[in-house]
């Protein structure tokens, strides 16, 4: 079955266990190019299972992926490893950065892997830096960066060679509000400015409610929330922001978080 021609992500009726413990119960999720969407829910309701199946890195036990109308359920390991390599981002709950490296390396290691030249790749990882304020920080090793630069680093790795789609799982979850909300803002606007697809997992609604201080611009964080319950997707009800409501494969409805 080919994927819908308007979704650049897509999954039906993803099915995963663990150790007979059901993960995923039948969930399906349409994201369009550019789409910057959250994936809330509490703790041990399929978020990360989720976002490892729709990246490749899980392979269901039951449904569908597609990426740009190509299977990815059906690509060898291989195959697989590449796709993430090249076309995706990963963002997880702590920052996993390379200890003996700098800032900039580490958030020069994606293209670094794909070939590029030091001095290129230098120059572009500090430039992401300098977007996510947190360019005086290029020479430092990890242990000299507080956690939300260090995080900051790991977001700038994750978008340093121009992904289709980044996946944040929880990337926010070792900090302090304060610094949720600015690594959240920092995330989005970047993604937004380059056109990358972001999905988000969050377990904190609370976090998401505290992010909707209205600024100048009234961008939107999130142009839609998608709620997964013991595995399976739940209604969300809209919050009448800018972005609107709209229904995803399954009819849930959407709504909008502004910071």
């Amino acid at each position: 079955m080919a994927a819908p021609p308007d979704d650049m992500l897509w999954a039906r009726g993803l099915h995963y266990a663990y150790d007979g413990s059901p993960a995923l119960q039948g969930v399906s999720i349409g994201v369009k190019e550019g789409e910057v969407v959250a994936l809330t829910g509490p703790r041990g309701s399929g978020k990360t299972t989720l976002l490892r199946c729709l990246s490749g890195q899980l392979l269901p036990e039951q449904g569908e992926v597609w990426f740009n109308s190509s299977p990815v359920h059906t690509l060898a390991r291989a195959a697989r490893e590449r796709l993430r390599l090249r076309r995706f981002g990963w963002i997880d709950s702590s920052p996993r950065l390379v200890p003996e490296l700098t800032a900039w390396e580490n958030a020069a290691l994606p293209l670094l892997l794909h070939g590029s030249g030091y001095r290129s790749a230098r120059g572009t990882a500090r430039a992401w830096l300098e977007r996510l304020d947190v360019g005086d920080c290029a020479g430092k090793r990890p242990a000299a960066l507080h956690q939300a630069q260090r995080q900051r680093v790991a977001v700038a790795r994750a978008l340093v060679h121009s992904p289709d789609v980044v996946f944040a799982d929880e990337p926010t979850a070792p900090l302090h509000q304060g610094d949720r909300a600015q690594v959240l803002r920092a995330l989005s606007a970047a993604a937004r400015s380059h056109g990358i697809t972001v999905l988000l997992a969050t377990h904190d609604f609370a976090l998401d409610q505290s992010a909707r201080t209205a600024d100048a611009t009234g961008a939107a964080l999130a142009d839609r929330i998608v709620t997964l319950t013991d595995g399976r997707r739940a209604r969300t009800p809209t919050t009448g922001g800018a972005a609107g409501p709209s229904a995803g494969p399954e009819g849930s409805a959407a709504c909008s978080l502004s910071v």
